[in-house]
């Protein structure tokens, strides 16, 4: 990269360099004369600039962190995706064997189960009074309507699975939702993130579980119990940080996917330096883990300072992630995920199923 410049310090022509004897690679425009299918777009995007190339880039790591056999990979949800009809996408990755373990926000699993359980989800149009759609009993989340009515429904659902929890067991969010996504395989004809989950054996962790409907309904069961002199249903959530801990303790190495970011991302990224500080404080028990692989779709911006819009490389300084120069392998997407996920996830089943692969997570 030096380059001689004569005493006036103008650089001279012949010695210029032209990119390729650097080892630069070159970027590319992208022909959609060319682009038979997701994939191929997506490929192509990686070849040029900006957000098109961290969305190609992502799915390319997104490809390797599945294919890794050694790989513990742990999918992190928030936002208002169920709302915003990207459930599916969560069923897929279950269904195709491509995660391990799912952390999320308790209001993305309850209104995710409002639409497993065959309620509907509404447009909001922007001429509509959110007073009046408060009086009508619909709740809206920026563009889209849950009704309330799904809520009260979706509540005499989880009252049905909770009248046979016992008193004796401590429960906590993940046996909760492994309930209820038994519940959905049995009375439900439709696909939903819990169903899938209870039938691939796929935990799906809930760390702020009571700030969400399904926490308030668990509340409700408590409250009813006590109402007639019985014992209610207890909750501890030390059983979702420890069974979620020894997963990853017997893993040779960890993989994320984050939509968003917030307590579901923290949580599931802080079990590094749990195992580290248990390690340093306790003496047994602990271990060095360090996420191998990382996509993060977030529109955050880093400089707000929070969580949702911190770089894979500010973890580094954390111990929660490995660096690029040791072999650490990440791509964050500044984009709004209801865009960016569906053609990153569309264009690596493209390639999982064009090359015949078969997930050693499904058994």
């Amino acid at each position: 990269m030096d380059i001689k410049n004569d005493d006036s310090g103008i650089r001279k022509v012949s010695d210029l360099h032209d990119g390729f004897s650097d080892g630069f690679t070159p970027v590319k425009s992208i022909d959609l004369s060319r682009c038979k299918t997701v994939n191929d777009l997506v490929v192509a995007m990686s070849t040029t600039a900006f957000g098109g190339r961290s969305l190609g880039e992502a799915a390319d790591v997104f490809e390797a962190m599945v294919r890794d056999k050694d790989c513990f990979v742990v999918l992190t949800l928030s936002g208002a995706m169920t709302v915003a009809k990207m459930g599916l996408l969560v069923c897929d990755m279950i269904d195709k064997g491509m995660v391990d373990a799912v952390v999320s926000t308790g209001a993305l699993m309850a209104h995710g189960f409002v639409e497993a359980a065959g309620m509907q989800h509404f447009k909001y149009e922007s001429e509509m009074d959110d007073k009046e759609l408060y009086e009508k009993g619909y709740d809206r989340v920026y563009d889209t309507l849950e009704l309330e009515k799904n809520l009260d429904d979706a509540e005499l659902i989880v009252r049905e699975v909770l009248n046979t929890c016992d008193s004796i067991e401590e429960w906590c969010s993940y046996k909760l939702n492994w309930k209820l996504g038994e519940h959905l395989k049995n009375k439900f004809e439709g696909r939903g993130i819990l169903k899938s989950a209870f039938m691939r054996k796929v935990p799906v962790y809930v760390p702020a579980f009571t700030d969400s409907e399904l926490g308030l309904d668990f509340g409700i069961c408590r409250r009813n119990r006590r109402r007639k002199g019985e014992d209610p249903p207890k909750f501890n959530p030390y059983h979702d940080l420890e069974d979620y801990t020894a997963r990853v303790l017997e893993s040779k190495k960890l993989g994320i996917f984050t939509i968003g970011g917030g307590v579901p991302r923290n949580w599931a990224q802080q079990v590094g330096p749990y195992l580290d500080i248990i390690d340093k404080r306790i003496g047994e028990g602990g271990a060095f883990k360090r996420f191998h692989y990382g996509v993060r779709i977030c529109p955050e911006p880093v400089h707000w300072g929070g969580l949702s819009g911190c770089t894979y490389s500010e973890g580094v300084s954390w111990g929660k992630f490995v660096p690029k120069s040791e072999g650490g392998m990440w791509s964050e997407v500044m984009s709004d995920a209801t865009i960016a996920w569906p053609l990153i996830l569309k264009a690596v089943m493209e390639r999982l199923d064009a090359s015949g692969w078969k997930s050693h997570r499904l058994k």
